[in-house]
Formats: structure tokens, sequence, C-alpha cells
């Protein structure tokens, strides 16, 4: 390997870590003169992702999901020193199982990234470009190479252990943890999902689930409790009623649910579901929007649009992205993350609850959608129902450069869309976490031609229809 360009300390995890500590010494309330004291001391990039977060109409809600994040990584860089293991999971598998362990903890590959493109000067680029220092193909995911690629360079906190669950609806996702699994000699379970979207296939996935529960068992030298499952499965179930109800609000005409509380949503999703913190997030999230919903300014408010993200939003520019499609009058209807759609889970017994956090790995995004016997069929069906639902009137595309199956299919989900739903779909190419890719600027221009030149027309169109019949 190439002498080191990244040196001790400064690999992504501590980093982060270090920034979010800063949160134990703000109080629980900041006036806006603190707020912007604070911003003109942060560097420039963490300065304008916090402006985005710390607005005062949201200010509670971002902090309480700021400290979520504080304990989480806390735990994890605590487990060690408590003799647990610290397990790196993707996006797609869900941390409540983990959480259910006394001696395992879940640490999510692609939330570090995130949090180091929010958070970092230089928003974790030179991790990427360490990565493909190395060699690596550049068609390779940003969105798990960047905390990855810090692994990498032998800088930064390692897992006790990977488990992949990307096979068939990720495979870049798949192939960049099993390298890094091989290259740090770190043990690594996987959990295929069967192509067989029948309930033939559903009952083998719980077969190879309660198989990976026994290989954690056996890793962690601990058998799972019961009380210690259904602790956490009611707590699940407690954040999938919120979920729900930021869903209807989310559907509600004018949105009263502010753009960012997506990413807040599924931020919970991927790293605390099944505890308090998530709960405490998504309460906060409701609580808000409830608050806007029965403010009568709030309800004058004009939409000028309600963008359905279909796959992926960007990460790399809070204000240019959240903060601007409000100011436009544009209405996020959030993306293809939020559709994990979780369900209540049975506590009677072990193996119920067992069975329900299997269910909701299958129903995971991606895996339900990417992973599913028929690509288009069953990501189309899930977006026509989101369009619907959240009475989105048009959608987009982001086309991230390393996801070339869904480029393979997006002109046939782009016309079902059309006939299905009857709104427009629109693609702009770019990375969701790296900037160089495609700037905010170009991305915000396209938005605004598309809104003002297909989708105003298309709406005006089927409004004509409507009164017609």
């Amino acid at each position: 390997m190439k002498e080191k360009v990244i040196s001790k300390n400064e690999g992504l995890f501590d980093r982060v870590y270090s920034i979010f500590e800063v949160l134990k010494q703000l109080p629980n309330r900041l006036s806006e003169e603190e707020v912007e004291g604070l911003i003109k001391v942060m560097p420039a990039d963490l300065a304008k992702s916090m402006r985005s977060m710390l607005r005062a109409d949201i200010i509670d809600a971002s902090l309480t999901f700021l400290r979520m994040f504080l304990v989480w990584l806390e735990e994890a860089k605590r487990a060690k020193e408590e003799g647990k293991k610290v397990l790196l999971v993707p996006f797609n598998f869900p941390p409540e199982i983990i959480h259910s362990f006394e001696s395992l903890f879940p640490i999510t590959s692609e939330v570090l990234s995130t949090l180091g493109v929010v958070a970092l000067e230089g928003q974790g680029e030179r991790y990427w470009d360490f990565a493909m220092g190395m060699g690596m193909p550049d068609h390779l995911c940003s969105s798990n190479t960047i905390e990855l690629g810090s692994m990498l360079s032998g800088a930064d906190f390692e897992p006790d252990g990977i488990i992949s669950s990307a096979p068939g609806s990720c495979d870049v996702n798949s192939k960049i943890h099993e390298f890094v699994s091989l290259q740090l000699d770190i043990p690594q379970f996987l959990l295929e999902k069967p192509a067989d979207n029948t309930r033939r296939g559903l009952q083998l996935y719980k077969i190879y689930y309660n198989q990976l529960v026994k290989e954690l068992e056996d890793f962690s030298g601990e058998k799972l409790k019961e009380e210690n499952l259904r602790r956490v499965a009611e707590k699940c179930n407690r954040a999938t009623e919120l979920y729900r109800d930021l869903w209807v609000l989310r559907g509600m005409i004018p949105c009263p649910v502010p753009g960012i509380f997506a990413l807040y949503t599924y931020g919970a999703r991927f790293c605390m579901w099944g505890r308090d913190e998530a709960i405490m997030v998504l309460e906060k999230l409701v609580e808000v929007s409830r608050r806007n919903l029965e403010d009568p300014d709030y309800a004058k408010r004009k939409e000028a649009a309600r963008p359905l993200w279909i796959y992926l939003p960007y990460f790399f520019d809070f204000p240019g992205f959240f903060d601007w499609m409000e100011m436009k009058g544009y209405s996020n209807m959030g993306d293809l993350l939020m559709c994990c759609f979780p369900q209540p889970i049975d506590t009677t017994s072990r193996e119920t609850i067992i069975e329900g956090f299997a269910e909701a790995a299958w129903n995971m995004p991606m895996t339900r959608q990417m992973g599913g016997d028929s690509m288009s069929v069953r990501w189309l069906d899930d977006i026509v129902l989101a369009v619907k639902e959240l009475n989105a009137d048009c959608c987009i595309y982001c086309g991230h450069h390393s996801c070339k199956q869904t480029w393979s299919i997006f002109s046939k989900v782009r016309n079902e869309i059309g006939k299905r739903a009857g709104v427009p779909t629109m693609y702009v190419q770019g990375d969701s976490w790296i900037k160089r890719m495609t700037p905010i600027s170009v991305i915000q221009e396209e938005m605004d031609q598309f809104i003002s030149n297909v989708m105003t027309r298309e709406r005006k169109r089927r409004r004509t229809r409507e009164a017609k019949a």
C-alpha cells in the first residue's frame, strides 16, 4: 500500500465525533444571536450546513437530531472500551436486531459518510481520493466509499465485523464492504435477499435472517434475550406510529413538513430505530409539522411544486438544496430512502419479534425495490403509491453515477409514472455526496426549467381534463 496521506486521528469517524462533542457544551435552547455567533466561528463547510439546520423554525428538531447522533457516535466509540463489538452495517440493514444485543453496537457506513460531507471541511473528499489512489474504480458509490476509504487509510475507527445485506440491490456497496473485510481482516456476515418476491421468497429470506441472528450470537458469545427483543420491538412500534403520522402530514396541501425532515426521518431509521433517541427525534418532527399545520401564516404559503425524488436527493449543500427549494415554493416530498414502509411488530414471542425484524429488513429501501424480482415493477409500484398518497405533482430522478442498474430502467419507469400517476419526471446527473460532479447551481437551474416549462404545463392539462370529466 502507498504511504499514508491521512495521519492518525484524521480519520472521518474521529473528526466527526470531535465536532459532535461540542453539543455537550451547548444549552438546550439557543437564541438567534447565539446561533449566529456559533456559525461565525465554524469552518465554511460546517457553517453552511449548520446555517440550514439551525434555522429558528426547525432548531429544536435539528438539535434533537444532532444529539441523537452524538449518543450514537459516543456509544460506538465507548463500545470497545466496555468489551463490546461494533458492527459496520449498510444503510439497508435495520439496526434494531443489533440494538437488541447487550454486547454489540451498529455503525452505519453511509450515515458516517453523510455526516462527513455535512460536518467536515473538505466534505470527506480526501477519503474518496484516497480510495481512488489505491486503484479503486471510480464507479464505486461515494456514500460508502468516503467512510470506507477512511478506514482503508489505517487512520480511522475500525469495526469488529461487517454485515453485508446489499447483494442484488446495490452491488457496488457489497463489493466495497467485501474488499474492506478482506483488506482489514474483519469477519463479514452475509444476508442475501432472494429475487423471488412471492411468499416463498419471503419465507426463504426469513430463514437467512434467522441464520444471521445465530451467527451474531456465536460471534458475540451472547444469547439474545426475549425481554431485550421485546423492549426494542415496542420502541420500533412507537417509531412506526410517528413515521406514519409524518407520512400523512407530508401529504397535506400546503405541506407542513419542512423539506430537511425527510433526511432526519431516515437518519433515525438507519441508526437508532428501536431506541428512545429515534422516538425523540420523530416526536419532535411531528410536533414541528403540526405546529406549522395550525399556523395560519404557514397555511397561506404558496406551493409552486411538490417534487418527489424517486431515488436520491443531494447532501453536499443543505442551503442550496433544502432551503432553496423552500424559498422557491418547492415542497420537498422526500425521496426513495423514505420508502421503507415500517409495519407494527407482533411482540408475542421471540420468534414473532425476529420475524417482524426480518420483514422490516425485506422492506428496506433498495432491498425492496432494486432487489426485487423485477426492479422496474417494484420501484414503480412504490413511487406511484408515494406520488398519490403524498400528492406530489412531479418526480425528479437524481442519476447517481454509480447506480447503473437504475439508469438501465429509468426511461421505462419515467414513462410508466406518467401513465399511472399522471405526473412528469425529470432527471439530473450528479453525485449526492460529492459536489465536484454537478454543481448545485446547475441542479437548481435544471429544476427551475423543468418545473416552469414541463411540470406547470402538465398540471394545467391535467386540471383541464379533470374539469371536463
